[in-house]
């Protein structure tokens, strides 16, 4: 049996190296705007939000390039046996 297509990871990479970078700034505003000595009590909460949701982008982001791969190898369907091929052009 074959293996089904497998996704590339540089384009999961492309797709996502700018949402990872909001990602980066987001979080990094988030543990500087919480005051001192309550960082993790004033930003654990929205950095774990920022990060499910780059969690469930990057899994969504993954699943369709590997359904655009496995179409990609599919074979295209033929016509219908009561249609033809349209007749190619002479120059």
């Amino acid at each position: 049996m074959n293996s089904p297509p497998q996704l590339a990871p540089d384009a999961l990479l492309d797709q996502l190296r700018g949402r990872f970078e909001k990602l980066c700034q987001d979080v990094a505003a988030a543990v500087n705007d919480a005051p001192a000595g309550r960082v993790l009590n004033a930003s654990e909460e929205r950095v774990r939000d920022l990060l499910a949701d780059f969690r469930q982008a990057t899994f969504q982001a993954a699943v369709q390039l590997r359904l655009d791969a496995a179409q990609a190898a599919s074979p295209p369907s033929a016509l219908p046996p009561d249609r033809q091929a349209p007749a190619e052009q002479g120059s």
